[in-house]
Parts: C-alpha cells; structure tokens; sequence
C-alpha cells in the first residue's frame, strides 16, 4: 500500500476539521447542550416545587375543611342546645298559663257553686216560709200536709 499524496491531504484536512470543530463547533453544541440541561433540570426542579407547594396547599385546604366542618358542628351543636333551651323555656311558659287558667278555672267555678248555692239557700227559705205560712193557714192534718208536700214539690 502506498501512501501517497492525496491520503496525506484528506489526514491533514481531516484533521484540521477536527481541529476546527473541537475549536469552535463543539464547544457551540456544548453550551447550547448545557443550557437545555439547565433549563430542562430547572423546569424540572420547579415542577416538583410546584407539586411540592400543591401538595402543602391541598394540606392546608384540608387543614381548613376539617376546622370548617368541626366549627359548622360546633354551631349545630349550640343551635341545638339553644333550641332545647328555648322549647323547654317554651314548655315552662306554656305550662304556667295552663296552670295559671287551670287556678282561675277553678276560682270561677267554687264561685258559681257558692252562688248557686246561696241562691239555693235562698228558694228554700222561700219555700220553708211558704210551707209554714201554708200550714199555718189550715189545720193540720195527713190529708192536707200530704196536699201541700205534693204542691211544694210542684213548685220545686
């Protein structure tokens, strides 16, 4: 094999483009390797900060929700007592004016029953002295007092 002029040409371009490419063409595709690297570790880096701050946020909102639920059955929970509250109060009030009606109920009806009965005192002096004044008209006898007694009964 012979080497010969041209091999020795085509060596020595090849190696000066070597030359020129590690010179300047690499160093080129290097930094603009390297940049994309950067970009690509920091785009990667705030995708996991971003999930980071996602998943701390999604605590805090759970955080909140659980405060919010446990405030909301706090207040049902005092809604419901004040409730009972006031229908006992309800009930209380309800049960003094039912007792307090019972009472005039009753104040009204022993004061019909002592006037009923006064005017019952009253028709039977009425009577007793009209028996007497009849009796004391007639002579007494069976006959006649069993008259008056029926007349008497009439009138009652």
């Amino acid at each position: 094999m012979d080497i010969n002029m041209s091999l020795i040409g085509q060596m020595l371009t090849f190696a000066v483009l070597v030359w020129f490419s590690m010179k300047f063409v690499f160093p080129a595709l290097n930094t603009a390797l390297d940049e994309r690297a950067k970009r690509i570790a920091d785009g990667l880096a705030a995708a996991d900060q971003g999930q980071a701050s996602m998943a701390l946020a999604e605590k805090r909102v759970q955080a909140e929700l659980a405060g919010a639920r446990d405030e909301a059955q706090k207040r049902i929970a005092d809604a419901e007592k004040r409730a009972q509250l006031v229908a006992e109060e309800i009930k209380q009030q309800a049960q003094a004016e039912a007792d307090r009606i019972i009472a005039q109920a009753k104040a009204d009806a022993d004061q019909q029953m002592a006037k009923a009965r006064e005017t019952l005192r009253a028709q039977v002096a009425d009577l007793a002295v009209k028996g007497a004044e009849q009796i004391l008209k007639r002579e007494v006898t069976a006959a006649a007092h069993a008259d008056l007694l029926s007349r008497l009964a009439v009138e009652l």
